[in-house]
């Protein structure tokens, strides 16, 4: 017989009345672990049909989201083009609040514009289209010509990117070489893949520049993509190549989440960067501060595709690279990818007069003076390989933005402003559309003051770069 209990004349059993019991006690609120679950308690099938049945709310919401920060029509600047000719977008694509402008905003202090909730949505951290798990998420263009060429394909079944095409950099992207400057753009217009860099490279680069290219090109497991029943790809996969991110040695402005950080709401979404001028950086990641390209690729491959958690990269399949051969010769061809040419600058980084506008001209008066932006953009690469801090917290209460929740972001590296125009999106996570939005930007968290006409000068100048 079980124990049983006598209460007002029921006999209940004993473990019930504990549970009843429990229950009446709330439960303890769960810590947020640094690690992600190994164990997988759901079917593949199961997994996957529920989140794509999820997908068209996700890219709702997201949209939503989009929609009540920016403009997004397509508004290209006449007569200003990337460096094969995809049209440049231009104008503030950051919304106000109503009853606000851009002058007004721009002579209220930090501690006032906090207090009245009038800093732009737009300057917010940017969220993840699903902030909640993250990982890589490529545009369709890269996609479909992945697809294309090597039958390997990047579809999310739960999920799409958020960003329209016109606000990306152009595809395929043009390359430059540092040791080869004399031939120009050496991608022919082609997306380099596994299948067709001998055709393209041989001769141009030697063969450790070759071998690491080739490593460069070729896929690994991922968190998202590789052959687990965890996976985000309909079938098991071979895995996301560094150049499928970073296309044809520059971005595609794929994005992430970081690995650094934790617990998951404060991951910082990461908009790509441009692997050109590597040669010339002295800081990698935009705020681990890893001190060479070779420790970043490594770090790549051993940790940042497994969201920075390396049980779930052995379970995965993670690809350790040999330091001596493997890792140094991706470093070798990272290392000569150059910036895009710049017939207005002179060899010290300033206009050249008599080839530049006067409004370029004005512009770079402005960037070296009151706009200040030389402190922390020397030419000639327009860096000073440090991180800075903009403690942009000061403007606004901490809040939870689709998952994202926007606290302070820390200090961040300085990316070089060479070929800024060919790089849209701008700042670690994507968040300013065009450079005008961050001339806005950059005015109002650092307290400028710059007139409309200044500020117009100023991203005359930027596109220059």
């Amino acid at each position: 017989m079980s124990r049983t209990t006598v209460t007002a004349g029921l006999a209940i059993p004993f473990a019930l009345v504990l549970n009843l019991a429990g229950s009446a006690q709330a439960a303890p609120e769960e810590k947020p672990s640094s690690y992600s679950p190994v164990a997988i308690t759901e079917d593949f099938e199961s997994t996957k049909n529920r989140l794509a049945g999820e997908k068209a709310g996700v890219a709702q919401t997201q949209r939503r989201l989009l929609d009540a920060r920016y403009d997004l029509a397509d508004k290209p600047v006449q007569g200003v083009t990337m460096s094969r000719g995809k049209p440049v977008q231009g104008g503030v694509r950051v919304k106000l609040s109503s009853g606000t402008n851009w002058d007004d905003l721009g002579r209220m202090s930090p501690e006032d514009i906090r207090g009245k909730r009038l800093f732009p949505a737009g300057f917010m951290p940017l969220p993840h289209p699903k902030h909640g798990e993250g990982g890589m998420l490529f545009p369709q263009f890269m996609i479909d010509e992945i697809n294309k060429q090597e039958q390997r394909d990047l579809t999310r079944f739960d999920l799409d990117f958020d960003l329209p095409d016109h606000f990306l950099p152009e595809f395929p992207a043009p390359i430059f070489l540092t040791t080869r400057p004399d031939l120009g753009d050496v991608s022919q217009g082609k997306q380099v893949t596994l299948f067709n860099f001998h055709e393209l490279f041989n001769g141009i680069l030697n063969p450790k520049q070759l071998e690491g290219l080739r490593l460069l090109l070729t896929p690994f497991p991922q968190q998202q993509f590789n052959a687990t029943e965890d996976r985000r790809s309909e079938h098991p996969h071979r895995g996301v190549a560094c150049l499928d991110c970073h296309a044809n040695g520059h971005t595609n402005a794929a994005t992430h989440l970081v690995g650094d950080i934790r617990p998951q709401e404060l991951r910082h979404r990461i908009d790509t960067p441009s692997l050109r001028g590597v040669n010339i950086q002295r800081l990698f990641g935009s705020q681990r501060a890893l001190k060479s390209v070779e420790d970043f690729t490594e770090f790549e491959q051993r940790a940042a595709y497994f969201d920075g958690d390396p049980v779930i990269a052995t379970k995965k399949g993670v690809n350790i690279l040999e330091r001596g051969s493997q890792v140094h010769f991706m470093g070798e061809f990272q290392n000569i990818l150059d910036f895009p040419p710049a017939p207005k600058l002179g060899v010290e980084g300033r206009l050249i007069r008599g080839q530049a506008s006067e409004q370029e001209l004005r512009g770079e008066a402005l960037f070296y003076g009151k706009a200040a932006c030389a402190g922390c953009h020397a030419p000639p690469y327009f860096t000073d390989n440090s991180m800075h801090n903009l403690k942009t917290e000061r403007f606004f209460e901490p809040q939870n933005i689709n998952g994202r929740l926007a606290k302070a972001d820390g200090p961040i590296k300085t990316f070089p402003l060479r070929g800024i125009k060919d790089s849209p999106p701008y700042l670690h996570d994507g968040r300013l559309l065009t450079l005008d939005d961050t001339v806005e930007f950059f005015n109002l968290v650092l307290q400028r003051g710059l007139s409309a006409e200044e500020k117009a000068d100023l991203v005359a100048f930027l596109r220059t770069l």
